[in-house]
C-alpha cells in the first residue's frame, strides 16, 4: 500500500525523504527521551482538511465565519485535556512547548519580572532562563541546582534562601534532562512563602502524569502546568496551557495566546491532539506509562551492573542521562554518532557543571518512551542496553556492525503500532 503516491507524483524529492525517514525509523530504535510515535488517526487528524481553516478566537468566539466543526474539535480537546490532568481551564492553541512557556511568562508578569528555575546544566529548559533565549532580555532569570549530582536531590533550603532575597512572581519546576521525581510540597510551600505563584512544566512526563505513574503537581497546589502534546503524551508535536483552578490566570491566558502571540490556530494539530488526548483516556494509557518507568529501570541496571556513571545515581522516570566521557573515555557527540551508526537514535547532553563545550558535551541522554510504544518490555529494554554498553566500550567496526545486526531484529520484530487499543 502507497500511503504517500500524491506526494510521489506531485514532489519525487520529498517523497523520497519522506520514505527514508519511515525506512529508518522502522529498522532502527528511538531513545531520545523527548521523541514517540503517534497512532495512525493522530496522522489522519494532522492531515484532514481541518488544515484549510482560519479558527482566530476560541470555541464561540471566533473571527471568521464557518466554524461549526472547528468549535467542535477545540471543546473536546479541552475537555478531554481537563479531564487527563485535573484542570480547571486548558488553552491547546500554543504551536509548541516553546510557545506555551512563552504565552505564560507574558500572561502572568510583566517585563523585569523575577522567574527562579532550573539551571540548564542540572536538567533545565532552553525556556526556563538560558542566556542564550531572548526572554532573558525581557524577564530576570534566577536558577537553582541540584544539591547532590550523584542523587539528584534539589538544594531547597537554597531554594528558600535565594527565592526569599529575590522575591520572584514564579517559581518554575520541570526539566528537559532531570531523572527524578520533584518534590511538589516544597516548591509549592517556597512559592507561597514569598507570595510567588508554582508553575511546573511538564512536557517530558506529561504522558507519566496522565497515566497515573508520576505525581500530578496540581494534587499539591500548583497553579499552572505548561507542556508540549507529544513526548509521553504521545500526540502531535504541539504545546498546551492547563490552570489548576484560577479563572483570572486562565483568562489571561488565553489574551496571551491569542492575540498575544498567535494567530489562527492550527485546527488540524488541534484535532489531532483531541486524538491522542481520547487515546491517553483509556486504561491502556496507564498500563504503557507503568511499563515506561519500568523500562526504564530495566536498563538502569543493566548500567550499575557496568559501573557506568549515571548523573542523579540512576532513574524515577523515562530518560537517563549517562557520563559518557567518564564511564567509557568517548565525548557525547561521540557517542551520539556511534550509536546512530548502530541504529540507536539519542543525543548527546550536557552533564551538570560540565566542563566540555555544549556541542561535544560530556553526556549522552536517552529513554524509553518510543521503545514502550513498540511493546518492548524489560527484557528487550536491558538487552538495547547491552547493546549500547558493547558498542560504547569496543567501539570498533565489528562491534557496530553487529550492533547494527541486533537492533534492526528487534525493530523488525516490534513494529511501529498503527492503534494503541
Amino acid at each position: 500500500m502507497d500511503l504517500y503516491k500524491h506526494i510521489r507524483k506531485e514532489d519525487r524529492e520529498i517523497y523520497r525523504a519522506v520514505v527514508g525517514e519511515e525506512k529508518r525509523q522502522k529498522e532502527g530504535l528511538e531513545l531520545i527521551p523527548s521523541e514517540n510515535y503517534v497512532s495512525r488517526a493522530v496522522k489522519e487528524a494532522m492531515a484532514s482538511s481541518l488544515t484549510n481553516k482560519y479558527s482566530e478566537g476560541y470555541p464561540g468566539r471566533r473571527y471568521y465565519g464557518g466554524q461549526e466543526f472547528t468549535d467542535k474539535v477545540e471543546a473536546l480537546a479541552i475537555e478531554r485535556a481537563k479531564k487527563l490532568f485535573g484542570a480547571a481551564y486548558a488553552n491547546v492553541q500554543p504551536l509548541g512547548g516553546a510557545n506555551a512557556n512563552i504565552a505564560m511568562y507574558f500572561a502572568l508578569l510583566q517585563p523585569g519580572d523575577t522567574i527562579l528555575g532550573m539551571d540548564l546544566s542540572h536538567g533545565g529548559h532552553l525556556t526556563h532562563g538560558h542566556p542564550v533565549t531572548y526572554l532573558t532580555k525581557i524577564f530576570n532569570f534566577q536558577r537553582y541546582k541540584m544539591k547532590n549530582i550523584e542523587t539528584g536531590e534539589i538544594d531547597y533550603d537554597d531554594m528558600r534562601r535565594v527565592a526569599k532575597k529575590i522575591k520572584p512572581k514564579i517559581i518554575l519546576a520541570g526539566f528537559s534532562a532531570y531523572p527524578r521525581e520533584l518534590n511538589y510540597k516544597k516548591f509549592v510551600s517556597i512559592a507561597r512563602e514569598v507570595g510567588a505563584l508554582a508553575v511546573m512544566d511538564i512536557a517530558h512526563i506529561a504522558g507519566l502524569i496522565a497515566g497515573k505513574a508520576a505525581k500530578n503537581p496540581f494534587d499539591d497546589g500548583f497553579d499552572v502546568m505548561t507542556t508540549t502534546t507529544h513526548k509521553t503524551l504521545r500526540g502531535p508535536r504541539g504545546g498546551m496551557i492547563l490552570v489548576h483552578k484560577d479563572e483570572e490566570i486562565a483568562k489571561k491566558i488565553d489574551k496571551a495566546v491569542f492575540p498575544g502571540f498567535q494567530g489562527g490556530p492550527h485546527m488540524h494539530q488541534i484535532a489531532a491532539k483531541a486524538v491522542a488526548f481520547g487515546e491517553a483516556l483509556r486504561p491502556s494509557f496507564k498500563k504503557y506509562a507503568k511499563q515506561i518507568i519500568a523500562n526504564t529501570k530495566a536498563m538502569e541496571k543493566v548500567f550499575k551492573k557496568h559501573a557506568a556513571r549515571m548523573i542523579t545515581g540512576g532513574s524515577d522516570n523515562h530518560l537517563i542521562l549517562l557520563d559518557v566521557w567518564t564511564s567509557f573515555g568517548i565525548s557525547g557527540g561521540e557517542a551520539e554518532k556511534l550509536l546512530d551508526r548502530a541504529g540507536i537514535t539519542l543525543n548527546k547532553n550536557a552533564i551538570a557543571d560540565d566542563t566540555r563545550k555544549p556541542m561535544d558535551p560530556s553526556g549522552i541522554r536517552f529513554g524509553t518512551p518510543a521503545l514502550t510504544t513498540r511493546g518492548f518490555k524489560e527484557k528487550e529494554a536491558a538487552q538495547v542496553a547491552e547493546i549500547m554498553i558493547e558498542v560504547l566500550t569496543k567501539r570498533d567496526e565489528a562491534a557496530v556492525k553487529r550492533a547494527k545486526q541486533e537492533i534492526k531484529k528487534l525493530a523488525l520484530s516490534h513494529p511501529i503500532p498503527e492503534s494503541f487499543r
